[in-house]
């Protein structure tokens, strides 16, 4: 969003240095712009095919001035050599009247539509492509509101239809998938920002994150689509550590951030068979459960200890469509407790789990801790209970609940003066790796286990049942 021509020029050559295929000028955002000197030098030195974009406010751009001065500088841009223009449907059918004569055949005019409240249903959107054709538009665009992560599969729909070149989009938080996903349903283009909010328009991703994260240039029509379902979930390296092993493993399969607000509605909503597989976390893992059509039997007995239950992951059965849940966030904790006391102990794995005899305190049974209790021939405590309990020294703390993730990093379960009962404190919060919790029982002289060595456990076993195939070390950092 350059205010000079140029900052323009410095952000067109960023573009083409991060990857970019086409850099979109929003001339708007300059300052004491000249169109006919401005758009000689940035069209002429522009080191990426160019699409030239002169938003009014009404539309939600900048430009505040005279409609038939904006009009006639998309024209002059048209004349320069500008590969792209885009202009607004409510203006659509003037601007191409006024086109003197044949138009230089290397332009394309995108005509475009932009929905700053909701997302529109299949039907009107339908119509609305129709109405964007008949103005005579090279490439349609239209730009919607998500609501819901559900509105994405509204675009999708009529992505996949359209018989002319599409830009499809969703703005905002819930609409991201449909900016990553746009190569599989169809999308004449994307767009990403070059910096982290540096955006032309909200929920926008940068260009790195489009490449390098999400691996862009490998989606297509058949590319099975991973996620992690949660709410919040901008926080999630979930998207890390798949999609890098994905792409090493040439897997065709992309795993992308999932803010989802009703569980059962996102299932429904995305049904078909390249929707494969999810993982869950905070609040959705119950829910997750209520919407399998099978449990796997390790979950279904942990249900059974809780009478209640959760699930970790979900997969789609390829044979018939059927959801399987799964809960393996277990042996990923269990895994990275032992491995960091066997390192603490000088133990080897022939001698067996390090776990025997242990006294383990687990927070985040919540209602439920006195009949899980009773179960395992434990006790049930309050987290106020919990500051005077210490039957014996060396115990085990395992922290369950979300408290201390971001962005409220200060918060801790239990205070620092407990933690001194302690040899061993496992946190499974993850963001951020040293929480307060794991902070403090360091402090306390504890040894700590991160909350990532239980994500990248997890991983590991996920990515095989995801993929079907051997299991990696995946990359964190």
């Amino acid at each position: 969003m350059a205010e000079s021509v140029d900052q323009m020029l410095v952000q067109m050559q960023k573009a083409k240095d991060f990857g970019g295929d086409l850099v979109e000028l929003r001339v708007d955002f300059l300052k004491n712009f000249v169109p006919r000197q401005d758009l000689d030098i940035l069209i002429k030195q522009a080191p990426l095919p160019t699409l030239i974009t002169y938003r009014p406010r009404w539309e939600g751009g900048q430009y505040d001035g005279d409609e038939s001065k904006r009009r006639e500088a998309l024209r002059l841009a048209m004349e320069l050599g500008a590969d792209y223009i885009d202009i607004e449907l409510k203006v659509a059918h003037d601007f191409f009247n006024s086109l003197p004569g044949k138009r230089p055949e290397k332009v394309k005019i995108i005509v475009s539509s932009h929905n700053y409240e909701r997302t529109p249903s299949v039907k009107e959107l339908s119509h609305l492509v129709a109405r964007i054709q008949a103005t005579g538009a090279d490439i349609v665009k239209i730009a919607t509101t998500a609501v819901d992560i559900i509105d994405n599969a509204r675009i999708f729909q009529v992505l996949v239809h359209s018989q002319v070149p599409m830009i499809g989009l969703v703005m905002g938080e819930r609409g991201l998938m449909s900016r990553i996903l746009a190569a599989k349903f169809g999308g004449f283009l994307t767009f990403g920002s070059l910096e982290a909010g540096l955006v032309s328009a909200p929920g926008q991703p940068t260009v790195k994150e489009l490449l390098d994260l999400y691996n862009m240039r490998l989606i297509g029509p058949d590319t099975k689509v991973y996620g992690v379902i949660g709410n919040p979930i901008g926080h999630s390296k979930s998207p890390h550590i798949y999609n890098a092993s994905f792409k090493s493993s040439s897997f065709n399969g992309i795993y992308l951030p999932l803010l989802v607000d009703d569980v059962s509605t996102f299932i429904t909503t995305y049904s078909a068979p390249d929707f494969a597989g999810y993982s869950y976390t905070f609040p959705h893992k119950e829910a997750g459960l209520k919407c399998c059509d099978e449990v796997d039997p390790i979950a279904k007995i942990l249900c059974l200890c809780l009478d209640s239950g959760a699930i970790s992951c979900m997969i789609k059965r390829s044979t018939e469509g059927k959801l399987i849940g799964y809960n393996i966030d277990y042996l990923g904790g269990i895994a990275a407790i032992e491995e960091e006391l066997r390192v603490s102990n000088g133990a080897t794995l022939a001698s067996g789990s390090p776990l025997a005899g242990k006294t383990f305190v687990i927070i985040g049974a919540g209602d439920k801790a006195k009949e899980l209790a009773s179960k395992v021939r434990g006790q049930a405590l309050t987290l106020a209970e919990l500051n005077d309990f210490c039957p014996e020294e060396g115990m085990i703390l395992v922290n369950t609940t979300p408290v201390g993730m971001e962005p409220r990093i200060e918060e801790t379960p239990v205070s620092k003066e407990t933690l001194k009962h302690y040899s061993l404190v496992f946190d499974a919060v993850y963001t951020p790796k040293l929480t307060r919790l794991l902070r403090e029982a360091k402090q306390s002289g504890a040894t700590i286990v991160y909350g990532t060595e239980m994500f990248i456990n997890q991983a590991f076993i996920q990515f095989e049942m995801f993929t079907g195939l051997p299991g990696k070390m995946m990359p964190y950092d």
